[in-house]
């Protein structure tokens, strides 16, 4: 475990640094050093469980800074199987999502984060910038629903006119 917390401290450091890809792959050796962690005590298991968890968050954030979208999402859901309720997690989850533009997606994991930290101000801060970005999307949506509505009306009228129709 001592080599674990080494490489999660050293990526922290890199993450401080703005050197995002290094502290990506120490967070990477740090998780794969965990996973040869075995024969554990069960205290032992759910403080390693709690080490995962924390890498897997701030993998997601690098991966997130470096807009490796696919990455970091692969992060969140990792993190999110081992526990499902982690605010950080959801949270992290619907910043992909936003910047995948799957507005849908990460409204779902906001309200599920909201319901667990109501009072999170990121939480909320992100959620009005979806609901905002989903309301322009929609607007723009019957924008061109109207346009194509209007062409196959005048597409219409111009065929009775001829008599074609």
């Amino acid at each position: 475990m001592e080599i674990v917390m080494k490489n999660k401290a050293e990526a922290n450091e890199l993450f401080c640094d703005g050197n995002y890809k290094h502290a990506c792959a120490r967070y990477a050796k740090a998780l794969s050093h965990c996973n040869k962690i075995f024969d554990l005590s069960p205290d032992d298991e759910v403080e390693v469980k709690e080490v995962k968890l924390s890498l897997h968050i701030n993998m997601a954030l690098a991966y997130i800074k470096l807009e490796k979208v696919d990455n970091a999402f692969q992060s969140c859901n990792e993190a999110l199987a081992i526990d499902p309720k982690n605010v950080k997690a959801l949270y992290r989850r619907a910043t992909v999502q936003h910047n995948r533009r799957k507005f849908d997606e990460a409204l779902n994991d906001l309200k599920q984060a909201e319901e667990l930290a109501p009072d999170d101000k990121a939480v909320k801060k992100l959620k009005r910038l979806v609901d905002h970005e989903m309301l322009k999307q929609r607007k723009k949506e019957q924008a061109m629903a109207k346009k194509m509505f209007g062409l196959c009306e005048k597409s219409i009228s111009i065929k009775i006119l001829l008599g074609t129709e």
